[in-house]
């Protein structure tokens, strides 16, 4: 059997493909450069990060240097790249982190690795009905006078999320790149106002300093800003629905992380120029999630402001969106892999997409939106629930997850090219992957540590193990099912991480 868009020759196997396929493979060439790139940055959510993300690190953690903490995560996560996009031009997968680790570190590892993606995944895209339900009621009080529940608004969104999801992603690519170009556009403007007329210190650069990041914060305010990046690495999850995997999945890998990283520094000095290095920690505190919103009422007007309002809202829908593509599509690699029942691993007839995996993500959004709701016990219940709960428990939980699968993901790079004698030819891009492994543990212990922080819980707080502790199950339940599946059914545990070639393969055989 060959790779790539080659087929082999016989009757036996004619027709068969690595990542095209028919039953068991998403439909192929429908994304190119442009598409999924905005599939995979629309997923960052840029306005979330600079009015939610950004004051919050600035304030609950004091650190100055936050531009510069971006500038060294945007240096780690290039050289996580490195070693993660070749991987990509040798394994096209949906499953992508599963499918790399299951090549390096075997089908056990990659059983592991795939419940933490679905769980690490769906807590992110869960996370943000929270805060997308806090600012939709807020603004239908501020602007129409309207009270309205925050679940309202956010089921609401489940259902349009979950539709679109059905739908093909073409028409999911143009729907994020309009929301997301605007988002930008805004950010941008915003960021030339703070240059055009600065705070009292001027254009200070203070905030690049490294003497910025001392203090016991910084541990944490990384945590913070890499749940900033989160989005590039899904990149390879869309492989088996582009053209040439190989070539646009690495390009689209280098165009958002470096995007991302010059982006959020930018933005976020553009935030201490307006207010000054020397206040922006204590006016954070002052403005907290209104930070963003009153340097732009004070140098671009209301009406500026009322539609960045809009913008936040928009801007959250298209991370939701590409955060539920992205669940859909870990459910369909694992059922077709027998990691999850197998109606998982089929695709809709009509539109190619992964109708089931979309459907079981909707399912999820809904019975936990339901659940934060019902446990509201406020009479009238209480507008900071969903911000202080579901957002920042989801976030965090799916943040932690994601840590760890690309400090995993980068030592099975290693391992495979060693295993397959090509660590000389690939000893740059392996010593690279090492030391992001390393950089990526580091900050995935700081997190552990500090989740109580992280939750705004206190030290003793049980939250403070028990949600970390969630993908510590997940990671134990899918190693188990991987030795499971290795003692009772060999031949279903030697294809995780193989994706359509495995089923192709077994199809050639049963012919």
């Amino acid at each position: 059997m060959t790779t790539g868009s080659s087929r082999a020759s016989g009757p036996a196997d004619a027709g068969i493909n690595t990542y095209l396929g028919q039953e068991r493979a998403l439909r192929a060439d429908r994304l190119g450069t442009r598409g999924l790139l905005l599939s995979v940055l629309a997923a960052t959510a840029p306005l979330m990060v600079v009015a939610g993300v950004m004051p919050t690190t600035y304030a609950v953690m004091g650190i100055v240097g936050q531009p510069l903490l971006f500038v060294l995560l945007g240096v780690v996560l290039v050289l996580f790249s490195l070693g993660y996009a070749e991987m990509s031009r040798h394994v096209h997968n949906a499953g992508a982190f599963y499918a790399y680790i299951s090549r390096g570190l075997g089908g056990t590892a990659g059983a592991g690795a795939a419940l933490v993606a679905l769980v690490a995944y769906n807590a992110l895209q869960v996370g943000i009905y929270g805060i997308l339900g806090f600012e939709v009621s807020g603004l239908f009080a501020t602007y129409a006078g309207i009270e309205v529940a925050w679940w309202v608004p956010a089921l609401a969104a489940v259902l349009a999320v979950g539709t679109l999801g059905w739908l093909k992603i073409d028409v999911n690519a143009r729907v994020l790149g309009v929301l997301l170009a605007v988002e930008v556009l805004l950010v941008v403007v915003f960021d030339v106002a703070a240059v055009a007329d600065p705070g009292a210190e001027g254009l200070s650069l203070r905030a690049f300093d490294p003497d910025t990041l001392a203090g016991a914060g910084v541990g944490t305010a990384l945590c913070f800003c890499i749940a900033a990046f989160l989005g590039f690495e899904q990149a390879p999850v869309y492989a088996e629905e582009t053209s040439r995997p190989h070539v646009l999945v690495p390009r689209v890998m280098f165009l958002a992380v470096t995007g991302v990283a010059v982006f959020f520094a930018l933005s976020s000095w553009a935030v201490t120029v307006a207010t000054g290095p020397a206040r922006v920690v204590d006016t954070a505190r002052q403005e907290s999630a209104g930070l963003l919103f009153a340097l732009t009422e004070s140098r671009l007007g209301g009406a500026f402001t009322d539609v960045l309002h809009v913008l936040f809202v928009t801007g959250m829908f298209a991370a939701l969106l590409s955060f539920h593509n992205v669940v859909a599509r870990y459910a369909f690699a694992m059922g077709r892999e027998g990691l999850l029942p197998t109606v998982f691993g089929r695709t809709n007839d009509t539109s190619g997409a992964p109708g089931t995996g979309s459907l079981l993500q909707t399912a999820v959004a809904a019975v936990t939106v339901v659940g934060f709701a019902v446990t509201d016990d406020k009479p009238a219940g209480d507008p900071t629930a969903p911000v202080l709960r579901l957002f920042t428990w989801g976030g965090n939980v799916g943040a932690l997850g994601v840590i760890v699968l690309m400090a995993a993901a980068s030592l099975s790079v290693v391992v495979f090219f060693a295993r397959r004698g090509a660590a000389g030819a690939q000893a740059w891009r392996l010593a690279t992957s090492a030391l992001a492994g390393l950089a990526l543990l580091v900050i995935a212990g700081r997190t552990v540590r500090d989740f109580d922080v992280l939750v705004g819980a206190g030290p003793g707080s049980a939250l403070s193990w028990a949600l970390p502790g969630i993908i510590g199950l997940a990671a134990a339940v899918g190693l188990a099912q991987g030795l499971v599946l290795r003692a009772r059914a060999p031949e279903r545990h030697a294809r995780i991480g193989l994706g359509n070639e495995a089923f192709q393969l077994e199809k050639a055989a049963s012919s």
